[in-house]
């Protein structure tokens, strides 16, 4: 059993994907921490994000893995457990340029899949419904006003103390939907048997409670 979760950046998909999996006693898939990895192994190699040849030439001498113990999610890189570092400034500013990467997204394809059949997943990310697991059963796609996304994701940078100024998290949301709805690998969009939910004005129960409403008529 997979459900897929889509949406973009600040709608409260990674909150709302361990609830519900938690809830439904699923395993918890970030794909999101996975392209964390490969920045992380970007900038550790001392190659930028946007080189596109050099990043591609990383992918065939490395290794990442998820493992999870009691529900918790760890990514090694190279055997090493790299889960406290993938949320470090520089990494998320990383792995938004080399989720772009054609080679990149090709590469972790297989990986995902992978941890999907491994049991049943609750997976979220940008491409789960459309490209990961175009087959899931039930596909969910959340998304928010602009001016929620950009109070949540704030509120998220200042409890983790790296938040700055409100304007600019709202630049970077910006900028971060523009290249995940425009790449040409991929792009962030609506499944076209997806279940589309507003999360603006629902708390993450709320939604949740709507999925397993979903997900139960289903089976």
């Amino acid at each position: 059993m997979i459900i897929a979760i889509d949406g973009p950046a600040g709608v409260g998909k990674s909150t709302v994907a361990k609830l519900l999996a938690a809830r439904l006693g699923y395993l918890y898939l970030d794909t999101g921490a996975l392209y964390r990895a490969v920045a992380w192994k970007t900038l550790q190699s001392r190659i930028h994000p946007t080189d596109h040849a050099q990043v591609a030439t990383l992918l065939p001498t490395t290794s990442i893995h998820m493992q999870f113990h009691h529900g918790a999610m760890q990514v090694l890189v190279d055997g090493v457990d790299v889960t406290g570092q993938l949320r470090m400034p520089e990494v998320t500013a990383s792995a938004s340029l080399v989720s772009a990467i054609s080679a990149v997204r090709e590469w972790l394809l297989p990986i995902q899949r992978q941890i999907g059949q491994g049991g049943s997943v609750v997976a979220e990310g940008r491409d789960i419904g459309t490209k990961v697991f175009p087959a899931a059963p039930f596909k969910f796609f959340l998304d928010a006003d602009a001016d929620v996304r950009v109070a949540r994701r704030h509120r998220e940078l200042v409890a983790a103390g790296r938040g700055g100024s409100i304007e600019t998290t709202s630049r970077d949301l910006s900028e971060r939907d523009q290249r995940d709805r425009s790449r040409a690998v991929d792009p962030l969009v609506l499944a076209s048997d997806a279940r589309f939910i507003d999360t603006s004005a629902l708390s993450p129960d709320q939604v949740v409670e709507q999925m397993i409403a979903t997900v139960s008529t289903g089976l």
